[in-house]
């Protein structure tokens, strides 16, 4: 069965995270540079069977398009005309960072390691992926 990967694209780091080939748990990958990003996709693409890739979508509390849609948009534009063959699905991705977070506390991770940025864009991938993985077996 093919992957479906997920990103968390933000201004300077992208949290990615990948599914098992049975597409029922979804884990952190790697958290890369913006400019990594392509390239990191198209080995990745070439290594595994990718059918779909998750993309967080930056909401404010009313609905609307959030600041950092600004930078989301570009990306996903690019990615399709990059990656023609592969769907692409939106997933509101309000609050992930602070669920992140909690995630980190709640495991018990030191006050150095909550401050690790990427870890944080890392997890934020995976509660993305993990929310649709629930949604899609839901609609089943």
């Amino acid at each position: 069965m093919p992957r479906i990967i997920a990103i968390d694209y933000g201004q300077k780091r992208v949290g990615i995270a990948e599914t098992d080939d049975l597409q029922i748990i979804a884990s952190g990958l790697t958290t890369l540079h913006i400019t990594e990003v392509i390239p990191f996709l198209e080995k990745y693409i070439l290594k595994y069977n990718v059918e779909c890739v998750v993309i967080g979508e930056a909401k404010d509390l009313q609905n609307n398009p959030a600041e950092s849609a600004r930078f989301i948009e570009p990306f996903v534009k690019h990615f399709s005309k990059k990656f023609p063959a592969i769907k692409i699905e939106r997933i509101d991705e309000r609050f992930t960072s602070k669920m992140a977070f909690q995630t980190m506390i709640d495991a018990g991770l030191n006050k150095k390691t909550r401050q690790n940025k990427a870890l944080v864009d890392q997890i934020s991938a995976t509660l993305i992926l993990q929310s649709y993985l629930e949604q899609k077996q839901f609609l089943k």
